[in-house]
């Protein structure tokens, strides 16, 4: 059996730090536990194009081992030429570089490590929610310039106290999100979603639900973005809904890049309209070098806080990920039942709430069961 991983290279830091499991070198660890059960194990980075290993190797494969960071996009037209392809692995959490209608028509099973970096992403989400409002990107390059002018920095700081602040989806990470922000006493915490949060777990989190989209943005300062990307949530924050944020908002996307318009945002922040824009993920991953995201400033020559797509493959999450990778694919060579959570597509059939629901304005990314 051929098992094929599109992975990102490492370089010399995946050569000096094993624990950096999601990279070519270190291949998530299983390459023993694989050939030493006969079975033929392909790494490799190289993804784009028909000359690409993602390409040849794609046509023979049983088992594609992808993930979030660096994506090999298996579309429709590479699913018809799959013919042995009949489980397809996220390692990471997130399945939409993946045509899951294609997927579910061929019956290839779609499984990621469900719950593996929520907690990293939620981390990521807080850090970036802070070094927006208190202005600290702008401060620590005055720093690095050898430059002191308090004024010019304090100028664009606020507290995140006494702030109004919502997350599009309030599953496993939104809600995690939800809960970082209570020691911070912010004037209110808004919740979008597709369903509603069980009672009680609302109310642990001090959240009230806007039912409308227009609605809900114009009532926060700082919006976070935590839902999965689907045909109803591709483009979701374009110019028009940018038009009904507060002027001088905050915007945090560490979902999918593709969910905002990459030049409406841009634009926004240009003219003022937000405040910054801060987050990891790209519509495009690697990102051109010429990518609006790399150099996007507000009014101010600030509120940019984009960095590549790592907020889900700390070390930690890493090591849990790639975990959950080895335990779905023993599960699937001895046919045995998959963990519920961890399963996008079964047999021929959407299994979680999110994706059969796909064409809902925003979907939860878990189910009421997490909370």
């Amino acid at each position: 059996m051929k098992v094929l991983a599109i992975l990102y290279k490492g370089g010399d830091a995946a050569t000096s730090e094993p624990r950096l499991l999601g990279t070519v070198e270190n291949q998530l660890g299983i390459r023993k536990w694989l050939e030493s059960q006969g079975h033929e194990y392909i790494v490799s980075d190289s993804k784009e194009g028909a000359d690409s290993d993602f390409q040849k190797h794609i046509v023979d494969a049983e088992i594609l081992i992808t993930t979030p960071f660096h994506p090999g996009y298996l579309t429709a037209d590479l699913i018809t030429k799959a013919k042995n392809l009949k489980l397809c692995v996220t390692a990471g959490v997130g399945s939409d570089h993946i045509d899951l209608n294609a997927a579910v028509k061929h019956g290839i099973q779609v499984l990621e490590v469900s719950g593996s970096n929520v907690v990293s992403v939620a981390e990521h989400v807080m850090m970036s929610i802070l070094l927006l409002v208190r202005n600290f990107i702008p401060a620590h390059e005055m720093i690095e310039r050898g430059d002191w002018m308090v004024s010019d920095v304090a100028r664009n700081a606020f507290d995140l106290e006494g702030k109004v602040v919502g997350t599009i989806g309030a599953g496993r990470i939104g809600y995690r999100v939800l809960q970082r922000l209570m020691p911070f006493d912010c004037k209110e915490h808004l919740y979008y979603d597709y369903a509603p949060l069980p009672e009680a777990a609302a109310k642990a989190v001090k959240a009230r639900r806007v039912e409308d989209l227009k609605e809900f943005v114009s009532q926060c300062d700082v919006i976070t973005i935590n839902c999965p990307l689907h045909e109803g949530t591709l483009g979701l924050v374009n110019a028009e809904l940018l038009k009904h944020f507060k002027k001088g908002a905050w915007l945090v996307n560490t979902a999918r890049g593709a969910i905002c318009d990459k030049d409406a945002v841009a634009a926004a922040l240009a003219s003022g309209h937000l405040n910054g824009y801060a987050g990891d993920v790209w519509n495009v991953q690697p990102a051109p070098k010429d990518h609006v995201w790399r150099t996007a400033k507000n009014v101010l020559g600030g509120g940019n806080g984009m960095v590549p797509h790592y907020s889900g493959t700390t070390l930690d999450a890493q090591a849990r990920y790639a975990t959950g990778t080895k335990s779905i694919i023993e599960n699937y060579l001895a046919g045995k039942a998959q963990e519920p959570q961890n399963i996008i597509i079964g047999l021929g059939k959407y299994e979680t709430k999110a994706c059969s629901t796909r064409r809902a304005a925003t979907n939860r990314a878990e189910d009421e069961s997490d909370f």
